[in-house]
């Protein structure tokens, strides 16, 4: 999204707003308009993230973000995961599940350190899922957790050459 032109218009609005007040105030609005350009940049860029979070409350488990290409912000938006394998254009087996279904509201954050390749094949696996990073490493999460759940919950196995056979071979 360029900004320029909001930017660009605002200084106009300033020089309309000073042609009243004659020459001296509108080479007051030229000064404080190239002064003000990064401060109004910057409330744009609040304003945009706010709404970005606004829209993720409202699309989750979907998300809105706001990033910063050079000077100038882009959205990044992941979608709610499809409702079945079916809908969805990558095969099931690629896209971890989704995230539980009461965990919507209440987020919590975590810092962690990984290699560099680590985090290039995470980047590229959210990317072939249509996922940003964030979601892609929650629905991973689960899905390990998931599969931990299920192991506990198995039956323990014999440990191995504890194993018996018993029957006939022909």
């Amino acid at each position: 999204m360029e900004l320029d032109p909001y930017i660009t218009n605002l200084r106009h609005e300033f020089g309309m707003a000073a042609e009243a007040g004659g020459e001296d105030a509108r080479a007051l609005a030229d000064r404080l308009t190239t002064a003000l350009e990064s401060a109004a940049r910057l409330a744009l860029l609040e304003a945009l993230s706010t709404a970005a979070d606004e829209i993720t409350r409202e699309l989750a488990p979907g998300s809105v973000h706001v990033r910063l290409r050079g000077r100038e912000p882009t959205f990044v938006v992941t979608p709610p995961p499809a409702e079945s394998p079916a809908e969805a254009d990558t095969p099931a087996a690629a896209l971890p599940p989704t995230a539980p279904e009461g965990d919507e509201g209440a987020t919590a954050r975590i810092n962690f350190r990984l290699g560099e390749s680590l985090k290039s094949r995470i980047e590229e696996a959210a990317g072939y899922a249509g996922l940003s990073v964030n979601s892609w490493l929650v629905r991973a999460a689960v899905a390990t957790l998931d599969s931990a759940d299920a192991a506990r919950s198995a039956p323990p196995r014999a440990a191995r050459g504890s194993q018996r056979f018993s029957g006939w071979v022909r």
